[in-house]
């Protein structure tokens, strides 16, 4: 069943773009949605599947949740090694390199709002920084 928990994961283009993002960084909802540019329930619903297959992991501070590459004991060998399929097979692609440097502007941009990377800041502030992103 976990075999094809993954397959159905990785078998979506926003789902392996989320995979991607998350190697270096964890990342709020908001913040993932920001770089996909897709709807928060589309974000929400690629969260689930990802999730659901065990490659990601989130946690809940206030009312932000943020994601990570899984790693517990039983997932932790899975989501590597589906990440370093995916940058083995994908990691040259533009629209990968598009969004490293969307992901950059927008952490770029919560820390010269507020000198800090996001985390550890008010839900008000949160939600402004990277909601201001999407009008500049």
């Amino acid at each position: 069943m976990n075999f094809m928990n993954i397959t159905r994961a990785l078998s979506d283009e926003n789902r392996v773009r989320i995979l991607m993002a998350l190697r270096s960084h964890q990342f709020c909802v908001c913040e993932i949605t920001a770089f996909l540019d897709l709807s928060p329930s589309t974000t929400s619903k690629h969260l689930s599947v990802l999730k659901q297959a065990r490659l990601i992991e989130g946690r809940k501070e206030g009312k932000w949740v943020y994601y990570r590459l899984a790693d517990s004991p039983q997932s932790y060998d899975m989501a590597r090694d589906a990440v370093a399929w995916a940058e083995r097979s994908i990691g040259d692609c533009p629209e990968i390199q598009k969004d490293e440097s969307r992901i950059k502007e927008i952490l770029e941009n919560e820390k010269m709002k507020f000198g800090v990377d996001g985390s550890g800041i008010s839900d008000e502030f949160h939600s402004l920084a990277v909601h201001s992103l999407e009008t500049d």
